[in-house]
């Protein structure tokens, strides 16, 4: 493995609090990328996508619900996250290289029928991918997500947090994903959170995202991305928003995609009880809001 390239050592993933599931890996692009595959081999698949800076743990609570009602769970770590090999280069991430890991290990795996769930950067990816590969899809679940083409402005909260991100001399994962939930987390799960990243030299994929969003009309990802709301504008598979009440980052962000895409037209939209990581704050009523759609579309 190349010395620009970390792998955190499995010893900081023992014994974690909640997160019992089998590690699975593939090689996508010659870096390991680490995926939960929970439930029915044979089943339709759900694909959860974390964002930023969690990884497949912040699903731990929704996966066996998931699993329960008869679905089989795929829950990725993306590169430079979890379980997954990260590069060791702010300068090494763009939001192309993550679609183009995403899209390997999603081709490797031959999914098909998927029901995407996503949440943060899991909505830029999954939300992107969905569109240019619709094939592979028959439903949407958005939550605390969006697809920015830069040409809307962002929100104050973000530019503080962008700029944090790549400036700050600190930047502790655990704290912010406290910070960002409405409840506490018990000291288990903050060492949870902070396991991927023994150092700060692991940290470069998650103080790189926040600059990758699309924040002008001029980003280097914003035409893929307006290509990709011209196909979800047109979107007639089920499409429903989960958002919380408490996130001032996505805020407003469900309406903006129930009033655009016409899969989202009649769906049961639901407003969870959340900060931004809503997964944290109300993992079962998100969990049954999947169960309960896909209910209704096997019905």
């Amino acid at each position: 493995m190349s010395k620009d390239i970390l792998r955190t050592p499995e010893s900081r993933f023992e014994r974690l609090l909640d997160y019992p599931f089998e590690p699975h890996y593939r090689d996508v692009d010659g870096l390991r990328m680490h995926y939960l595959d929970e439930g029915p081999a044979d089943a339709d698949p759900v694909l959860m996508l974390h964002g930023e800076p969690s990884w497949s743990y912040l699903y731990r609570h929704m996966i066996p619900v998931c699993a329960a009602a008869g679905h089989r769970v795929i829950a990725p770590d993306l590169i430079g996250f979890g379980k997954s090999d990260k590069p060791a280069r702010i300068e090494d991430y763009s939001y192309q290289s993550h679609m183009d890991w995403l899209g390997n290990l999603i081709e490797q795996l031959d999914l098909k029928r998927i029901t995407l769930v996503c949440q943060d950067w899991g909505s830029l990816l999954g939300l992107r991918y969905a569109a240019e590969n619709p094939e592979r899809f028959r439903a949407i679940v958005v939550g605390n997500g969006m697809l920015p083409t830069g040409d809307q402005a962002m929100p104050r909260a973000f530019q503080l947090w962008k700029t944090f991100a790549l400036y700050s001399p600190v930047f502790p994962p655990a704290r912010i994903v406290d910070v960002g939930s409405f409840r506490r987390l018990s000291r288990d799960e903050r060492r949870a959170y902070e396991a991927p990243f023994p150092s700060r030299h692991y940290k470069a994929g998650a103080r790189a995202f926040p600059a990758l969003v699309p924040a002008s009309p001029n980003d280097p990802a914003t035409e893929a991305n307006r290509r990709a709301w011209e196909v979800l504008s047109q979107w007639d598979k089920p499409f429903l928003t989960t958002f919380s009440n408490g996130d001032p980052i996505t805020k407003g962000g469900d309406r903006y995609m129930q009033e655009r895409v016409p899969g989202a037209q009649g769906q049961p939209h639901v407003t969870l009880k959340g900060g931004h990581f809503l997964q944290e704050d109300s993992p079962v009523p998100f969990a049954r809001a999947i169960n309960e759609l896909l209910a209704r579309m096997n019905g």
